[in-house]
């Protein structure tokens, strides 16, 4: 099974994937015989231009060239194979006593090479990283479900409305970055067969594309948030994120810093509780964050992505939400405020618990589809499961953000509460050493964490509160979306 694909289908078709495990196999040692044999494997791909595979050495073995040029038929070479370039030709093995190769990595092609790709996401179109996987397919889970969007008949939600449409990450920014994981999942399960041969169970990886730019709840601003699993059912295993996943994670910036800087810029090595790797990539100049079996995040992006096209009223609240926010320095976990995972808990627990809930608990509702033990390669599904809910609560945009604003300032209870999702309702704080003392208590919905443990200053949280109070009185008083947040700036920084 592909999990990482959106679909749960794998990025290329059972023919091909056939021919694609030659270079995914663990690293075990192969005659001259058999690597000629699967070299020539590759002969009903569709490899329209010869492409030459740099040298690799794995420890003391000694490299071997290969080539996907679609002018080798058989063991018999073409007339004009002599029209060639020298590295674009087949190697010779010159002793049958040399010493043992394994099957090299491929790395992308140039900068230049890179810069000059067709249209993102072209039926046709295959991509100059790796020659030898057909191209690259639409997946229609990119598209979600049509939804239409809320009317606006006074001028706050008018503007809500405006900023929303402005500012939502569009179906092209996601498709960038859904081909860019694509790209990094290949190179990646090139590089682990190699990297823990001591497991008992081997390693498989994929790479998730998690958060905000798949919840629904993304920006034309959101970076990317990757996800690496390494093995899954029925040998996953805990990584532990203080020695494992560094290690991990250590061996794939410097696999980042040299084999792949021609296409990857600024990667960064982050060790903090959950360490990631920063990195941006050059096509689509996307920032991205990448970290090691935090498989909660892939769980809850689905979850998120339910709730988001669950009711129209959700996304465009959520976002002005966050750009109100942003502005007023209180999103960001680093600086120890709020995340914009634990803003949007706040904002479907605020719709939950309106006197006429405009959100259902979707994991009272469909335990099966939500249940932190299913599978990771179908988790998508959820969301294609779940109908619209609908909710006899009418309430505009204008009178939510207001209504928001209001019940965190005044009427939810930080002291002895926690906000929980999961349950649809505001819940006794548990009595574990996670909880006390603590400022802010936000469940996570899967594996019952405190989202927002970020938050341990009571400068901060005292700050916090503030911008609740302030901007529900100024809201309150001129029904205008500048009077808390400049409309012309939010834009800017969509």
């Amino acid at each position: 099974m592909f999990p990482n694909s959106i679909l749960g289908r794998p990025p290329f078709t059972p023919n091909h994937q056939q021919h694609n495990n030659f270079f995914t196999l663990s690293p075990t040692v192969y005659s001259h015989q058999q690597l000629i044999d699967a070299q020539f494997n590759f002969q009903n791909a569709d490899l329209s231009r010869a492409v030459s595979l740099q040298q690799l050495t794995y420890g003391n073995v000694s490299p071997i060239q290969t080539s996907a040029s679609p002018l080798f038929r058989g063991r018999k070479r073409l007339s004009d194979e002599k029209n060639l370039p020298l590295d674009g030709k087949r190697q010779r093995f010159h002793s049958p006593h040399q010493e043992p190769t394994v099957v090299n990595q491929i790395v992308p092609l140039s900068g230049e090479r890179r810069y000059s790709m067709p249209p993102l996401f072209h039926t046709h179109y295959v991509p100059d990283i790796v020659r030898c996987v057909p191209p690259f397919r639409e997946i229609p889970f990119l598209e979600p479900r049509e939804i239409t969007l809320p009317e606006a008949k006074d001028k706050l939600s008018h503007q809500i409305l405006e900023l929303f449409e402005t500012c939502q990450q569009q179906i092209s920014d996601l498709k960038k970055k859904e081909l860019c994981r694509t790209q990094l999942q290949r190179e990646i399960q090139l590089l682990f067969p190699r990297m823990f041969p001591y497991f008992a169970c081997p390693l498989e990886s994929r790479l998730f594309l998690v958060g905000s730019s798949l919840n629904g709840f993304g920006t034309r601003s959101s970076d990317g948030d990757l996800c690496l699993v390494v093995k899954e059912e029925p040998c996953f295993f805990q990584v532990n994120q203080k020695t494992e996943a560094r290690h991990i994670l250590t061996l794939v910036h410097k696999h980042f810093c040299t084999r792949l800087s021609g296409y990857i810029e600024r990667p960064q090595l982050i060790r903090a509780k959950v360490p990631i790797v920063k990195f941006r990539d050059k096509v689509s100049c996307v920032e991205f964050d990448l970290n090691v079996n935090n498989i909660v995040g892939i769980r809850n992006t689905f979850l998120l992505r339910t709730y988001a096209y669950l009711e129209n009223r959700v996304r465009p609240l959520v976002l002005v939400i966050k750009k109100w926010a942003s502005h007023h320095q209180i999103n960001d976990a680093s600086r120890g405020t709020l995340s914009s995972y634990s803003l949007v808990l706040m904002v479907l627990h605020y719709l939950q618990t309106l006197p006429e809930p405009i959100l259902p608990s979707l994991q009272k509702i469909y335990p099966e589809s939500f249940s932190p033990a299913i599978q990771l390669h179908l988790v998508h599904q959820a969301p294609c499961n779940v109908p619209p809910y609908l909710s006899k609560n009418e309430s505009n945009l204008g009178d939510l953000l207001l209504g928001f604003l209001k019940y965190y300032a005044t009427e939810f209870d930080w002291n002895s509460q926690m906000i929980s999702v999961r349950e649809a309702k505001a819940i006794p704080r548990p009595d574990g050493i996670e909880w006390r003392n603590k400022y802010i208590c936000v469940e996570e919905p899967f594996d019952g964490t405190n989202t927002a443990r970020a938050v341990h200053e009571k400068q901060k949280f005292d700050m916090i509160k503030d911008q609740f109070l302030k901007s529900w009185h100024r809201l309150k008083n001129k029904r205008d979306l500048n009077s808390i947040l400049p409309v012309r700036v939010a834009v800017l920084k969509r």
